[in-house]
């Protein structure tokens, strides 16, 4: 009796389940879920749990992680017409899950077949060179383009790199030979600008060396002059000392010669004698030579007075000496006393050569000291010599 209505209920149970079943989603945090009713879009849903009308309602899917698409390579000519191979990867992300899923087929087929496009009008404007040295330029152009073309996808290009710039493999020979060649060049510049600072530097050595040794000789030649002119000074000072002292003791020597012929009472008698003896010793010996004194009166008057007194035999008594104080102030000055010293008659000669009578000493100009008048022999004749 329950049979029948009892499954029916059953099977509406499960009916129910299953349809419940069919109706629970669950949208993943990384995803965005687009909710479309019989065939239309209705939302878009956020992760979660998410409970839909099965059959009459579905939820599709996006991935709005970045991703990334591998470029395969592509033949591309550059401006200098060499043929390279360019494979690149391009890391995008989804914006908006709606516009990726309607209006687009297929996005990465689109994406990798725009990019192989581009890339060959980005590097087909530029040189070989250029595209080896400006992948940045590269990967901003392209970058851009993209990014411009997914825009009404619903995706964003994040950035754009180029792996591989792959040339032929003679081109790659050459710029490996290219490469060396300018690797040698600037060794050999390096080499040079090397050698070119180790000269100047020397140079510079040697001139700071010449220079020191050019100050060095200076300063040893100035020392040199400093003392050798010292050393004249000192043997100058020397010389002047000596003959200060000399000078000092002559001067000494005369003044006691004077104030010995004061103390002794001498007059000019005494010194007329004393001049009458050194004549004698003159004439006396082998000599040729006659000295005849200039003033003839005069020494004729004084052989008179002496004849006269030697044969009267009157000699005035010696001159009392004087004491200490009046000899002081009555002696006479230096130079009088030199002059009547030294003063020798002038004399005329005969051209004749003779030995000459040695000089008296100079610390006794006058001689020895007279004897006593009893025992002076007498002048022999005077005879006066013709003049010639």
């Amino acid at each position: 009796m329950f049979g029948p209505a009892l499954f029916l209920l059953i099977l509406l149970v499960i009916v129910v389940l299953v349809y419940v079943a069919l109706g629970v989603r669950i949208v993943r945090p990384y995803q965005r879920g687009v909710v479309e009713q019989l065939g239309r879009y209705k939302e878009t849903v956020d992760p979660g749990l998410r409970i839909i009308k099965p059959i009459l309602e579905r939820i599709r899917t996006v991935d709005m992680r970045e991703q990334v698409i591998d470029v395969p390579p592509q033949e591309v000519i550059t401006e200098d017409n060499v043929a390279v191979s360019v494979d690149a990867v391009i890391y995008f992300e989804p914006t908006d899950p709606q516009r990726l899923l309607y209006n687009v087929n297929n996005f990465i087929l689109a994406v990798t077949k725009l990019a192989q496009t581009n890339l060959r009008n980005v590097i087909g404007e530029m040189s070989l060179d250029e595209a080896f040295t400006s992948r940045e330029r590269v990967n901003a152009a392209l970058r851009q383009i993209l990014d411009d073309a997914t825009d009404k996808w619903g995706v964003r290009v994040v950035r754009v790199e180029i792996q591989r710039i792959d040339p032929p493999a003679d081109v790659m020979s050459a710029m490996h030979e290219q490469m060396k060649a300018e690797r040698t060049r600037r060794a050999v510049v390096t080499e040079a600008e090397g050698t070119r600072e180790a000269e100047v530097t020397r140079a510079e050595g040697e001139k700071q060396a010449a220079i020191l040794t050019a100050e060095g000789v200076r300063q040893r030649d100035i020392l040199i002059a400093e003392g050798e002119a010292q050393a004249v000074r000192t043997r100058a000072d020397a010389e002047q000392y000596r003959i200060e002292q000399v000078a000092i003791g002559e001067a000494d020597a005369i003044h006691s010669v004077f104030r010995a012929i004061n103390d002794a009472g001498t007059d000019d008698r005494v010194i007329a004698i004393k001049y009458l003896e050194a004549l004698q010793g003159i004439a006396d010996g082998q000599a040729t030579k006659i000295f005849v004194p200039a003033d003839m009166s005069a020494t004729l008057g004084t052989l008179g007075g002496i004849a006269e007194m030697l044969r009267d035999g009157d000699f005035p008594p010696a001159n009392p000496r004087p004491e200490p104080e009046q000899r002081s102030q009555a002696q006479p000055s230096p130079a009088a006393v030199q002059q009547a010293a030294v003063q020798q008659p002038a004399v005329a000669r005969r051209p004749v050569i003779t030995q000459p009578a040695p000089d008296p000493s100079p610390a006794n100009p006058m001689g020895p000291p007279p004897g006593p008048p009893a025992q002076q022999t007498p002048p022999p004749p005077f005879v006066e010599p013709p003049f010639e």
